[in-house]
């Protein structure tokens, strides 16, 4: 059974986006969703009370599942993410260097033809969607 897309096909149903999950060590799974306006504790525990369910008809063999909002500094993992928060301040971290540069926080400009436009330091920097290892937002306060 694979899980990403159970819960890809299960989550915009109930009103929520899957951010990521990750299996944890002795069997696990940690699941991340959002919704707009944000995720509180009511949304995860009808999403935990749903997915224990749909588990179970699934036959998908966990030992806990653990289900929260992704939060304030959440991956950009998705082309939708880089749209969806142009504006904010981001860390990218990529797998080869641009300008001999591997790290960078700076302002999401844009994202266009799969690439993120970031304004780092009064520059832009196109960084290919399929050059970037990991990338946050960077909360402000």
């Amino acid at each position: 059974m694979d899980v990403r897309l159970l819960l890809e096909n299960t989550l915009p149903g109930m009103g929520y986006e899957l951010v990521d999950f990750e299996l944890t060590p002795g069997g696990g799974f940690r699941v991340f969703m959002d919704k707009p306006g944000g995720i509180t504790v009511e949304d995860c525990v009808a999403v935990s009370n749903h997915l224990t369910r749909l588990f179970m008809v699934e036959n998908v063999d966990y030992d806990r599942l653990e289900v929260s909002s992704p939060g304030l500094d959440r991956p950009l993992k998705k082309e939708a993410d880089y749209v969806r928060f142009s504006g904010s301040l981001a860390k990218i971290r990529t797998r080869l260097p641009i300008d001999n540069q591997k790290r960078f926080m700076g302002r999401i400009v844009g994202f266009a033809d799969g690439v993120v436009s970031l304004e780092v330091d009064g520059r832009t920097v196109a960084i290919p969607l399929s050059n970037i290892d990991k990338a946050r937002l960077e909360p402000e306060f």
